[in-house]
Order: structure tokens, then C-alpha cells, then sequence
């Protein structure tokens, strides 16, 4: 499946294209070779807790198929920069003049539609992706790393979905990762949990101390390094492919249309009207949001 778009018109004005053509146009990754036959890709957005905008999103993906396609590169890993992994979707502004990031069919349900099938299409790629989590990985942060190949994450890291506590998530993975009782208490609440309890449930692969997360993300990244690449990437598949046939990726899929269903409601509404423009209200918003329950932006320790 090919990115590849252009530059268009949308509601009589010119649309920037968020594609890169090249490594040259990378503005909000950086890339580098942590150890031999690693590629490690770090979102660079740290002001912004690596909120994914179409930009982030374009240039991952981009990042991703790149080092897939590079016979020099076994094993990929993705983190954030700061703070944070990625504390989810771009929700003031980052996104305006900007095309998606790859073509997706309009109408009811693009953008679910959108951003599940480009996480999920790293499932695709040959080579093992690595989530390397710590800080707040929350909505989309928490799709992106579900749709890598394995998660490394923080014991003090929170992965969450807020955004449940005023719509539907795009990726509905807590049932099929989390377990049916614990993933349907988090999406009734919008609540997090930590990188212990994420690893407990199988969401995450393993949980480390914060400080040694970077240390043993790469010492398990050159582990799957070793091994013949053509033998990985069959071994990748043959475990997708049996979540493949349990439902997983079908139930992603058919759980985009109850996401674009929330957006018809008036809880939903009346949230985005809250929302307004500009980053103040945005945040006012959001605290709004959480300060019945104290965490998130709304917590003692943020």
C-alpha cells in the first residue's frame, strides 16, 4: 500500500501536503542507529507531550516503511521525546492547512477509518516494531503503540484513554488486550494504568524502572537483531495472523463505525464547543474534563 499523495485544494484553499518525500523533510522525528541493525525512530514534539498531528503521524509511518525497506536494518523502535511517549491526538490546531496523512475514503467514519488502518498497518511491515513507552501514552499514543509488534513501557508510565470520557476511541483494543472485565471498566471510566499493571494484563510486553527502559528496550531490540531477518518477519506474521483469524483486526476495523456515532452526540458536541480555538481553551477544556476524577492534566504531580 503506497502513502504516496499530493498536495490538493480542500474548501477553496491550498492544503499542504503532510507526506514526506524524503529523510530531508523530516521536521518532527529524529532518526538514528542506536546499535548495529537498530533503527530508532523518536517523535519531536516535546512541548507538546508528542501530540500526533498529521505531520507526526506522516513522517512515523514514512520513518517506518523506510527502515523496513533498508536491508541494514532488523529491528525498529519508536519512543518520544520529553516527557512523555505521546500524550494522544493533536486537538488544537496542529492539523489546520494540512492534508491526512495518506488517502483514506471520505465520509462517515474517515478519520477512525484513517488513523486505525495506518497504525495497524504496521502489523504489515516486515520487521519487529518496538513501542518504547514511558510517561503518559494516552488515545492516540496508546493506538500507535498497540499497533506495534511488541511494548516495552515504564513502571511509572500511564496508558490511557481519556478521550472516553466524551466519545468513542478510534482503536477499541481493550478488550482483546487488556481483558474483557478490566478493558470495559477503563472504557467506562477513561482511567489509566500503569506500566506493571499493563504488562500484568498483556497489553504491554514487559515493564521496567524508568531508568532502565532505554537500557533494556535496546538490549531485547538486539536480541530479535540476531536472528536471520527473512525467519523474523515470518514468525511476526504467523503471530498476527492468528490474532488476525481470533477477530482482532476485523473488530478494529467494525469498532471505527461506533466511534463515528459519537460524534453525532450531544455530549460530544457540547464538548467540542467547549473546546473553542486556541490552546487556552483547549486546556480549560480538557482540566474540565478531568477534574472530577483528579488525574491527567488535572493530577497533583503534572
Amino acid at each position: 500500500m503506497s502513502y504516496e499523495n499530493e498536495s490538493g485544494d480542500q474548501a477553496g484553499g491550498t492544503v499542504r501536503r503532510s507526506w514526506p518525500r524524503s529523510m530531508e523533510d523530516y521536521t518532527v522525528i529524529l532518526v538514528d542507529d542506536p546499535a548495529p541493525k537498530v533503527r530508532r525512530i523518536t517523535m519531536n514534539r516535546p512541548e507538546k507531550r508528542n501530540a500526533i498531528n498529521h505531520d507526526l503521524r506522516a513522517q512515523l509511518l514514512h520513518a517506518l516503511q523506510a527502515g523496513d525497506r533498508d536491508p541494514n536494518v532488523h529491528v525498529m523502535i519508536v519512543r518520544g521525546a520529553g516527557p512523555s511517549f505521546s500524550a494522544g491526538y493533536d486537538l488544537g490546531g496542529g492539523n489546520e492547512g494540512v492534508e491526512l496523512a495518506f488517502f483514506t475514503s471520505e465520509g462517515e467514519g474517515q478519520w477512525p477509518r484513517h488513523v486505525t488502518d495506518g497504525w495497524m498497518g504496521i502489523w504489515d511491515l516486515a520487521k519487529p516494531v518496538i513501542a518504547q513507552v514511558h510517561g503518559f501514552c494516552l488515545a492516540g499514543g496508546s493506538e500507535l503503540a498497540t499497533g506495534c509488534d511488541v511494548v516495552y513501557m515504564a513502571d511509572d508510565a500511564q496508558m490511557g484513554y481519556p478521550a472516553a470520557r466524551f466519545g468513542v476511541p478510534d482503536m477499541q483494543f481493550h478488550a482483546w488486550l487488556l481483558g474483557m472485565r478490566r478493558g470495559m471498566e477503563m472504557m467506562l471510566t477513561g482511567d489509566s494504568i500503569n506500566g506493571v499493571e499493563a504488562a500484568e494484563r498483556g497489553w504491554a510486553t514487559r515493564a521496567y524502572p524508568a531508568d532502565q527502559l532505554e537500557e533494556k528496550t535496546l538490549e531485547m531490540a538486539l536480541r530479535m537483531a540476531a536472528l536471520p531477518p527473512d525467519i523474523v518477519q515470518l514468525n511476526k506474521r504467523a503471530v498476527h495472523r492468528q490474532m488476525s483469524v481470533m477477530g482482532l483486526r476485523e473488530g478494529i476495523r467494525a469498532g471505527t463505525e461506533l466511534c463515528s456515532l459519537a460524534i453525532h452526540q450531544p455530549s460530544f458536541k457540547e464538548f467540542i464547543s467547549q473546546t473553542g480555538k486556541g490552546a487556552g481553551k483547549l486546556t480549560s477544556a480538557l482540566s474540565k474534563r478531568d477534574e472530577k476524577f483528579g488525574d491527567y492534566r488535572t493530577s497533583n504531580e503534572n
